[in-house]
């Protein structure tokens, strides 16, 4: 069993959260939302889902978590402001643990200036964002470069949760 850190604020894109998020706890693992205040309640932008923020990011460590889910929509450019959130997405991808990360999710890397010489794919307007950060860009369902698997929108959510899953053992 993994413990999943997601890392989600206001506007994420609910399938993107959802699908992965029912697919891990039906494979026994625990989930544990990460955000800017603990018991925050956050919203998906197009079914509304509620989702309550489990810890806080300033301060939190990645020990303790062996996975991290960044679902895109706008919570990745709103978390991207947050020097803690920064802090926390560099030091696991700089730690070697899987990060699963989709659609808009690459914006949280970019910023933490992460993605330079990695192979990965996103929601066609972050490509740019990509590339000029230094990653290669793929247009595939679903990339795996090391510890980042990275899809493209939620019509590649098989593929990512199949990826996501196999990653995880």
């Amino acid at each position: 069993m993994a413990t999943i850190a997601v890392i989600i604020s206001n506007m994420f894109e609910d399938s993107e959260y959802s699908e992965p998020v029912k697919a891990f706890l039906a494979a026994g693992n625990k989930i544990v939302h990460i955000g800017i205040h603990a018991g925050e309640t956050v919203k998906g932008i197009k079914k509304g889902t509620p989702v309550i923020i489990d810890r806080e990011l300033k301060g939190l460590q990645i020990a303790g978590f062996d996975a991290l889910l960044i679902p895109g929509g706008y919570s990745p450019d709103q978390l991207r402001i947050s020097e803690d959130a920064l802090r926390f997405t560099r030091e696991f991808v700089e730690s070697g643990k899987p990060v699963f990360v989709i659609c808009h999710g690459p914006q949280l890397l970019i910023s933490a200036r992460v993605v330079k010489g990695r192979k990965m794919t996103s929601w066609k307007s972050v490509k740019e964002d990509l590339i000029n950060a230094g990653a290669d860009f793929v247009d595939q369902d679903v990339v795996e470069d090391g510890n980042i698997i990275s899809s493209r929108s939620p019509a590649d959510l098989q593929a990512f949760i199949k990826a996501s899953l196999n990653k995880l053992g």
